[in-house]
């Protein structure tokens, strides 16, 4: 029995080592030794490593890759890391790619601007090889295929299930008034991604007129009482996020 379950433990392991060496990340810095420390370290996680010396290689990159991640610096020559981010999202191909800056600047409208650029995370140098790592690997949670086709997502243990607006968490189904449940898909359609509120506001909302400008807030705390408050998080300034 030993002997199957080690087996088993190793099919495992393998399998999923060969998919990180399917996921492909996009370092961009302006600095070799970042790329350098960055790279080895990611590598010898079993990632496939791609680079860029700036905003503009980064582009043509990240193009001809098409990569799952990319960490970029924003303060680069030719371009910075705030506008080739914006270039980038203008690629349909890397409409779902998750980018976060690597960057030693922190002061919060910096990462405001980040967001506004259309950026989904934020790291701050320095960090630490072992948590950036963990930091890479949360951030590929966020790419759990989800069927563009299908009606029902499956997130974080919850399953979601647009055509027939209901929600099943722990086998406990949750009943949700209409824009608790369109806000609730919206943010849960891409988990870690950085949702800021005028976009929520014409998603969810569109034209219809919206009475206050806390209406986001208020659903916001409905969802965090019904669902799980550790699971959505507030982005000061930008807007609103689902973690799981």
């Amino acid at each position: 029995m030993d002997a199957i379950c080690g087996k088993i433990q190793q099919e495992k392991n393998n399998f999923l080592q060969m998919k990180k060496k399917n996921t492909k990340i996009l370092l961009v810095d302006d600095e070799p030794d970042i790329l350098e420390i960055v790279g080895y370290n990611l590598t010898q996680e079993g990632y496939q490593i791609v680079t860029a010396a700036n905003g503009k290689e980064a582009i043509l990159k990240a193009k001809k890759e098409l990569p799952d991640l990319i960490i970029m610096d924003v303060m680069m020559p030719e371009m910075d890391g705030m506008e080739a981010c914006e270039n980038i999202r203008k690629i349909p191909e890397l409409s779902n790619v998750i980018i976060t800056f690597l960057t030693a600047r922190s002061e919060d409208y910096s990462q405001v601007a980040g967001f506004d650029a259309g950026a989904d995370d934020y790291i701050t140098k320095p960090i630490k090889p072992k948590l950036l790592v963990s930091k890479v690997k949360a951030l590929l949670r966020r790419l759990k295929e989800v069927d563009q086709n299908s009606e029902t997502l499956n997130v974080g243990g919850i399953e979601i299930n647009r055509e027939e607006y209901k929600i099943v968490k722990d086998n406990i189904e949750i009943a949700l008034p209409r824009k608790e449940f369109e806000l609730f898909y919206l943010l849960a359609s891409k988990p870690g991604k950085v949702f800021k509120r005028d976009e929520i506001l014409d998603k969810v909302w569109g034209n219809e007129v919206v009475v206050g400008g806390r209406t986001i807030d208020v659903h916001i705390r409905k969802l965090r009482e019904k669902i799980g408050e550790e699971l959505f998080k507030t982005i000061k300034g930008v807007g609103y996020k689902f973690e799981v």
